[in-house]
């Protein structure tokens, strides 16, 4: 047991493309179970974000919130340079509106969970995106529905209920019980055991997210592969505006390149519960969001070799 997560731990950026591929499969082999497998994402995704706040105590995580430079430039990062980024792209976008929706919605979403696996993988500073995290997704919930407006005119298509459902249930419940989970005597094995199943968790929510919505792109594949390289171009330009911003704010290597990650990574699990709520002529959106995922998860493995070289540490 113990020599299979030190393998996976090792390897899993593999286990994940692995994962991804699996789901691929499993979607198109077996389209009926999407809509069950939907039901799904949330409690996996849960699970998991209570396994990754319960790797940082949570006087870490308060004494992180502190870093003032390091949250200035994580605001910064996503919620100026994105939208100036995302703004420049709109008028190439495919004139499809749920398309367009779909690449919108998470685009302009930072990620709150598998950055900061990422980034501790290329030397980041993962305790602090860590701490940053409920500030992340309290500040895209009050302004992605602005940032819809003014690009798309959608501002109205995405209400507030299914962000505040999953704020609550995807940050507030996983972190309310990772503290009280430290505060229990026996937490330290726990704590182990968790560790453990980080890999597979991530693994599990990927296969999830991917084999429910691969069924749901049907003959609009051409569609939804047009926005692959919006994707890849914006992975591209944003490792050097995320270097940019780390500059700006002169941080150490740690934190900017946690802050290049950050600007990077996109909030695909967690919006894609927004996308699914979304009007059923709109429905090829939530496609859209996962297709993203597909094409972070291969940039981030580039990312996690190419930001160090970069941002080198210096000598």
């Amino acid at each position: 047991m113990i020599k299979s997560v030190a393998w996976m731990e090792r390897h899993q950026v593999a286990v994940y493309l692995g994962a991804i591929a699996a789901g691929v499969l499993a979607g198109r082999l077996a389209p009926g179970a999407g809509p069950g497998l939907e039901h799904v994402i949330n409690p996996v995704l849960g699970v998991l974000l209570y396994v990754t706040f319960l790797q940082v105590p949570a006087h870490d995580l308060l004494r992180s919130l502190r870093a003032g430079r390091f949250l200035a430039a994580v605001l910064v990062v996503n919620f100026v340079v994105v939208p100036l980024v995302v703004a420049a792209m709109v008028p190439f976008l495919p004139g499809d509106r749920a398309v367009r929706l779909g690449v919108l919605l998470v685009l302009l979403a930072p990620c709150v969970d598998y950055v900061i696996v990422f980034s501790g993988l290329a030397g980041g500073r993962s305790d602090r995106l860590l701490a940053a995290t409920p500030l992340l997704l309290i500040a895209q919930m009050l302004l992605l529905p602005l940032f819809l407006f003014l690009l798309a005119g959608d501002g109205t298509a995405v209400a507030a209920g299914p962000f505040a459902e999953a704020f609550v249930v995807l940050i507030v419940i996983p972190l309310a019980l990772a503290w009280a989970t430290q505060a229990w005597p026996g937490n330290r094995r726990v704590a182990g055991v968790a560790g453990g199943a980080m890999v597979p968790l991530m693994a599990a929510t990927l296969f999830v997210v991917v084999a429910s919505q691969v069924p749901r792109i049907g003959d609009d594949l051409a569609d939804v592969l047009g926005v692959v390289p919006f994707y890849a171009g914006f992975l591209l330009v944003m490792a050097f505006a995320g270097l940019a911003v780390a500059r700006l704010f002169r941080l150490d290597v740690p934190s900017g390149r946690a802050v290049i990650f950050t600007g990077a990574t996109r909030n695909s699990l967690v919006v894609l519960p927004l996308a699914l709520a979304l009007p059923g002529d709109l429905t090829l959106a939530a496609a859209v969001v996962v297709t993203q995922t597909l094409v972070e998860v291969v940039g981030m493995v580039i990312y996690v070799r190419a930001v160090p070289r970069l941002l080198p540490a210096a000598r």
